[in-house]
């Protein structure tokens, strides 16, 4: 102490730490740097992870949406056949399509019903709107129908109006169907309702098949070109149903051509 007091060392001590001091700063950056550059490095993967993990659950959220969406659709589906079977007498079967034939040439889906549920040949399928077909292929657990507007298909059908009966068949194209064999003088007219005769022995009477879209004469020909469009939605019907045989006709006749099919 006696020292530092003649000789003034704090002086000199202030005078050094003054000049070392910014010395000790340069020498502490590159710790100092460092130290902020491994911060940030994790804040940035901290916000990262953070970002995928948002990413992640937005995706998830979406396709939750999506899912909803198509619950609600279905919903909103079977509603409508649910009320399109209440207007029926008939005893029905509501069964869901699992498969489309890839033939364009070729109108035939398949439904998740078959034997094991009591299908049958020739037994009529209906969506909400209206007639879609019929089972042409009966196996255990899966069935085969044909559209109605395979051009390979025939339904008997007559005017809601005033009972002028007719035969529409398919051509091939789903939004159309064709009347065979009108006479030109058959009171039809454009916007006509077409039911099911119930003639044929596989259709029961009155379920809409279609509406008539055109009617052309032509002078050389003896019949009138009557072409309709199908009220079933064909190509986006995913629930149908199936109609019973037991209760099909009031007269207790039973469907032709159940070979193959499994009786009630």
């Amino acid at each position: 102490m006696f020292a530092d007091y003649r000789l003034r060392l704090d002086t000199v001590r202030s005078t050094l730490n003054t000049v070392i001091t910014p010395i000790q700063f340069i020498v502490d950056v590159p710790s100092r740097v460092w130290f902020w550059f491994d911060r940030m490095s994790a804040d940035y993967n901290e916000l990262l992870g953070e970002n995928r993990a948002l990413q992640a659950q937005a995706l998830i959220l979406q396709r939750k949406l999506q899912k909803m969406a198509a619950v609600t659709a279905e919903n909103i589906r079977l509603r409508e056949l649910l009320k399109g079977a209440k207007r029926v007498d008939e005893a029905v079967m509501v069964t869901e399509i699992i498969g489309v034939d890839p033939d364009p040439f070729t109108h035939e889906i398949i439904i998740n019903r078959g034997a094991s549920s009591g299908v049958y040949l020739g037994q009529p399928l209906l969506d909400a709107n209206g007639v879609m077909g019929q089972i042409t292929v009966v196996s255990r657990f899966t069935s085969r129908a044909l559209l109605i507007t395979d051009a390979r298909h025939s339904i008997p059908v007559q005017v809601n109006r005033n009972g002028v009966r007719a035969v529409a068949s398919g051509v091939g194209i789903f939004d159309k169907l064709e009347l065979q064999h009108v006479p030109i003088s058959a009171d039809i007219k454009k916007g006509d309702l077409l039911v099911s005769s119930g003639l044929g022995g596989v259709f029961p009477f009155g379920y809409p098949v279609a509406l008539v879209a055109s009617i052309g004469h032509d002078p050389g020909q003896a019949f009138a070109q009557v072409r309709a469009t199908p009220l079933a939605n064909l190509v986006k019907s995913r629930q149908v149903i199936l109609l019973s045989r037991r209760s099909a006709f009031d007269s207790g006749r039973s469907l032709p051509g159940t070979a193959g099919g499994s009786d009630d």
